[in-house]
């Protein structure tokens, strides 16, 4: 079973920035209200007992972050505003803005209640403990008779 990527409300437009200059970026920020939005890398882990979801999220405070499950779907939410730094960078690329990022649970899976997150070291970690009935189970033989 996997979890999938069900939503990345802001896409990535480095490469048209890229040959175009900022001119584009500026007017994305625009269009969402003046933050800077980005998405950030993830790693997902399945076991026998859960599913573990890993955000790369560094320069957060862990008040920053919004997790939430509505209709079998997390959402990960971080708002944060991006600084401007005022010393005189020839290039600057620290950047922490907002992200949202939402993911399918596969259906009558996960137990709801139980679901964790713990920020530590720029990593949002949450943790997905499965249901009894959508662990594997051990083989067994089935008597004919």
């Amino acid at each position: 079973m996997r979890l999938v990527r069900f939503n990345n409300a802001h896409p990535q437009t480095g490469l048209l920035n890229h040959f175009f200059g900022n001119e584009l970026l500026k007017d994305a920020e625009y269009i969402n209200g003046g933050y800077r939005f980005e998405t950030p890398k993830v790693n997902i882990q399945e076991n026998e007992d859960a599913f573990a979801i890993e955000v790369a999220a560094p320069g957060f405070n862990k008040k920053d972050f919004n997790v939430e499950l509505d209709n079998n779907v997390l959402t990960i939410e971080a708002v944060k505003e991006d600084k401007q730094e005022t010393k005189n960078y020839s290039h600057y690329e620290f950047r922490y803005g907002s992200f949202k990022r939402s993911f399918t649970l596969p259906k009558d899976k996960v137990k709801e209640s139980k679901i964790s997150a713990k920020y530590e070291n720029g990593v949002l970690n949450i943790w997905l403990p499965k249901k009894e009935e959508a662990k594997a189970q051990p083989k067994r033989l089935i008597d004919i008779f």
